[in-house]
This record gives structure tokens, C-alpha cells and sequence, in this order.
């Protein structure tokens, strides 16, 4: 798969044991590593021994750190060179397992960046199936960037999945994308107006709002949608039909790149020749995985299989 990740970031994952704003903390060891909500699907690809090509801006001040953090995980990276520095995203995890995040915007880029994005993704195309457009955009980027990318997927003969948020995410569905996958609360916001984002969503009535959130998003231009709601599951529609599966139940260690870890899955699958239930039953199964991971986008094969086998039916 072509995964394009415009927005690449270098995660530095804390653990602590409480924290209390306006507090001063002593931390766990950090631990550093390539990110982006891209960077995570590629991890579940390597695990599945199909590795995907990450297309993304390489901010010039940044490259050889971004290098050297993909190197160091097996990661392929086909940087677009653009002035500044890479974004960070520091990852606090609590004992409790509760997370919080905080995401810096990333280098300004332009029109002239865009096209060279654009231009790589049209040179890679000839040797993927599919196209996945992941994560946020930097400062300077057009609305409908990822619009193009599935128009430049579509003239290439390619499947396009986008997992956005926003603008960016309503843009794209006028280009009619094979598949989108937000959130919960993404596809709310977009749908019915804005919602509170969070990990986990709450509330007696959350499956009957993922399915419907799922079919406006279909109704908005997506050919299939597939919205995730944390520990619950997901609900998926073609326009046809609309089905929520329930997520198989582990120990949480993070949350953090379980809706990465499904895209990467899906993807996998849909590859494979699944038809997308399946596909999405398996997707479940690896973000329930990655889950009892610290790394955003690690899975255990092994528990992705006995997870796949114990899914629950709706």
C-alpha cells in the first residue's frame, strides 16, 4: 500500500503516574519514534510482512532525525523536501491507562509542495493497490488535498481510503473515496455538527449513533465508511447495508493509534480479497491488538489471530 502521511511527527511516549495540571512531574523514560497516523498503518503492514511506502513532507531542518527513527524500525519513507522543522506530539500515559496528547501544527508548506506530493504519489502508483491518505495536514495546505490524492489514486487505477478529520475529510468525500474511516466524534462533527473529541466514546446510545453517522457519511459521497467507536466496535456501511461488529475485548495498555491499527488492517485485508465485513472484522481484531501495545500502530500477530477467531457477533 501507498500510504501518504504529509504531516510526519516524532512521538515521545511518557508514562507517569498521575498527571495534575499546573503541576510540575517526573516522568518514566520517554521513548521516541516515528509518527504520524500513517507511520501506525505502515507498522501494522510491516507486521503482516507487507510493507508499505510512506509519501510524505521531509522538513529539511528534520531529515536525518526522520531517517534515522525509520531506519531503526525498517520504515520506507519518499520524503517531499520542504523548509522547517518536524512537529512532536508528546504522549502521556498514566498508570491508570488514561492518555493525553499533545499535537504541535508541523511545517508551513505551499501549492509547489503540494504538487510534488502529488507528483510522487502518481510515480509510486503503478506498484500499490490501494492508496491511503492518513492524519492531518500542515499548516498552508489546501482544504482538498486529500481530494486530489483520490482523484490521483483513482486516474492510477488504485483504491483510495481516507482517515481525516474536518474540512479536510468533507473535501474529500466529493471525490467519492472507496472507503473513509473516522471516528466516532469525527464523523459526528462532519454528519451532524461538532461533538466533543475523546478516545472512548460514552453513552447508552452509541452504536445506534455510529451506524448512523456511518450511512451520512456514505449519503456525503464515500462509496463504503467504516466509523470506529473505541472499545465498542465499529459500524460500516455501503449504502446498502448498515452493520455495527463489535470490537474483541483485551487489556487496554493505549488507545493511542487503535484507529490507525484498523485503516492498516482493513487495508491488509481488502488486499487479500476479503470482502469488506470480513475486512472489518479483521481490522477490529488488529486495533483491539494494538491496544496492549505502547507503541501507536504495534500489533502482535499471534494475538491478532486469536482475536480474529474470538470476535464477537453483533
Amino acid at each position: 500500500m501507498l500510504i501518504v502521511n504529509p504531516n510526519f511527527t516524532i512521538d515521545r511516549t511518557i508514562p507517569l503516574e498521575l498527571m495534575v495540571p499546573g503541576s510540575v512531574h517526573r516522568t518514566g523514560p520517554a521513548l521516541a519514534s516515528l509518527g504520524g497516523k500513517g507511520v501506525n498503518v505502515a507498522r501494522v503492514a510491516r507486521t503482516f510482512e507487507q510493507p508499505g511506502v510512506l509519501v510524505g513532507f521531509m522538513p529539511s531542518s528534520s531529515a536525518a532525525e526522520l531517517e534515522a527513527l525509520a531506519d531503526n524500525e525498517g520504515a520506507e519513507l519518499a520524503g517531499v523536501p520542504v523548509d522547517g522543522i518536524v512537529r512532536a506530539a508528546s504522549v502521556f500515559l498514566e498508570r491508570s491507562g488514561r492518555v493525553t496528547v499533545f499535537n504541535e501544527p508541523g511545517p508551513t508548506v505551499d501549492e509547489a509542495d503540494w504538487v510534488a506530493l502529488l507528483a510522487e504519489v502518481e510515480r509510486r502508483a503503478p506498484d500499490h493497490q490501494t492508496v491511503v491518505c492518513s492524519g492531518s495536514l500542515p499548516p498552508g495546505s489546501p482544504l482538498d488535498g486529500y481530494a486530489r490524492v483520490v482523484g490521483t489514486a483513482r486516474h492510477a487505477g488504485l483504491r483510495s481510503v481516507v482517515d481525516s478529520t474536518g474540512e479536510v475529510l468533507a473535501q474529500a468525500l466529493t471525490a467519492h473515496p472507496d472507503v473513509v474511516s473516522p471516528n466516532l466524534a469525527e464523523a459526528e462533527t462532519l454528519v451532524f455538527g461538532p461533538a466533543i473529541e475523546g478516545v472512548e466514546p460514552g453513552g447508552e446510545e452509541v452504536v445506534q449513533r455510529a451506524l448512523e453517522a456511518a450511512r451520512g457519511l456514505v449519503a456525503r459521497g464515500a462509496r463504503r465508511a467504516i466509523v470506529s467507536a473505541g472499545s465498542h466496535g465499529a459500524a460500516f456501511s455501503d449504502g446498502a447495508e448498515t452493520v455495527f461488529s463489535p470490537a474483541p475485548e483485551v487489556s487496554v495498555v493505549s488507545p493511542i493509534g487503535a484507529g490507525d491499527s484498523l485503516v492498516g488492517g482493513l487495508v491488509l485485508a481488502l488486499e487479500r480479497g476479503d470482502s469488506f465485513e470480513e475486512a472489518v472484522r479483521f481490522a477490529l481484531a488488529v486495533a483491539s491488538a494494538s491496544c496492549e501495545q505502547r507503541v501507536a500502530g504495534a500489533v502482535d500477530r499471534t494475538r491478532v489471530r486469536d482475536l480474529t477467531g474470538a470476535a464477537r457477533t453483533p
